[in-house]
């Protein structure tokens, strides 16, 4: 296999994590980027948005999903 396909698979893989992430959290009832700590500003036409909270807290279960990961491949 080469290694673009292999790139192309992993990057699949993270994809459907993430998607897999958002979706579990949405469904405890937490609305991804409507947590308090995300940043909205809106004046006239423009809109800036910045999801500090949902960042971290995404950042957060994919450290601890990918240590998971690696750590049963270790072995």
């Amino acid at each position: 296999m080469s290694p673009l396909v292999r790139i192309f698979l992993l990057l699949g893989v993270a994809f459907l994590m993430i998607a897999g992430v958002i979706f579990l959290v949405e469904r405890l009832g937490i609305q991804v980027g409507r947590l308090p700590g995300d940043i909205r500003i809106q004046r006239g036409n423009l809109t800036c948005f910045f999801p500090l909270a949902t960042t971290i807290l995404l950042s957060i279960v994919l450290t601890v999903l990918l240590n998971l990961i690696i750590r049963l491949f270790k072995k």
